[in-house]
């Protein structure tokens, strides 16, 4: 005969644990100090196997027959309901373990950038993504939980930075994807869902008649004399100025014309060679 609430009710403790039997394999369990617990006894691999449902009634015998009939199928597929529910914590640990910070910070560790660089990228993570998505698994995180972030960097008119922070989490996530812990990059899909940066147009000569002008007036420059050197060589190796004003000695070969700047003073972490023209030579 099935269980009923009005049963289970009734049913008080007594010196010895009593069961209670609903059908295939459940029952409930009460205990001489009146806990009641909610058992499922099955047959697996030719042993029998008992599985835990909880107690009443914080599951109730509606949450109990569902979860002994969820056993019941996973019996069917011959998967053991036990070993089931331990791979399911096990996998649910993890997932939690692998949160969007841990992944992020494993990803920056991996890039290659020059110092001034990663502490900008870095303070972006810690101030404005971790506080509210760092926490969250890796793989749970939708679209607009990542918009909400960009926008706040938005709001405060730091658009430019705002859409290169949504590009690091894009990057971020693919990397999730590699090391399997994302099945997908939500990123991806807020493209356009951002203001365009406005457009910055530096100062420029565009006619080439010009040209001459400005060097003579480098030429006739008077002030310090390693300023007026880096504005001769500028024009003549097309370097960032941060990297000719770093220039070594020990990095030029005068006889073979070359100037090699090392991967740790490049913005892409490469080596870098220049080829010296005689103008630079002399």
């Amino acid at each position: 005969m099935r269980l009923t609430d009005a049963a289970i009710r009734r049913a008080k403790p007594t010196d010895k644990t009593q069961k209670l039997f609903d059908g295939f394999g459940l029952f409930l369990e009460i205990t001489p100090t009146g806990g009641k617990r909610w058992r499922q006894k099955y047959r697996f691999g030719g042993k029998e196997k008992l599985l835990a449902h909880g107690t009443y009634p914080t599951v109730t015998l509606a949450e109990a027959r569902e979860r002994r009939d969820e056993a019941r199928k996973l019996l069917a597929r011959d998967l053991d309901p036990a070993e089931h529910r331990k791979a399911e914590r096990a996998a649910g640990t993890e997932r939690a373990g692998n949160t969007f910070e841990v992944i992020a910070r494993e990803w920056l560790a991996k890039q290659e950038w020059v110092p001034h660089y990663r502490v900008k990228v870095e303070a972006w993570f810690k101030n404005d993504i971790w506080p509210w998505i760092g926490s969250l698994p890796v793989a749970d995180i939708p679209a607009p939980q990542f918009l909400q972030c960009a926008r706040r960097m938005e709001n405060r008119v730091a658009i430019e930075s705002a859409h290169r922070m949504l590009q690091n989490c894009g990057q971020a996530m693919r990397y999730a994807i590699a090391t399997g812990r994302a099945e997908r990059n939500p990123v991806a899909d807020l493209r356009g869902a951002l203001k365009s940066p406005p457009e910055r147009h530096h100062a420029a000569i565009t006619d080439p008649k010009e040209i001459g002008g400005l060097l003579r007036a480098i030429d006739a420059y008077t002030g310090s004399l390693p300023t007026k050197i880096a504005l001769q060589l500028a024009p003549l190796v097309f370097v960032r100025p941060g990297e000719l004003r770093q220039a070594e000695w020990s990095e030029i070969d005068l006889d073979a014309a070359e100037w090699n700047i090392p991967a740790g003073k490049m913005k892409l972490r490469q080596p870098h060679l220049v080829t010296l023209s005689s103008q630079a030579v002399e």
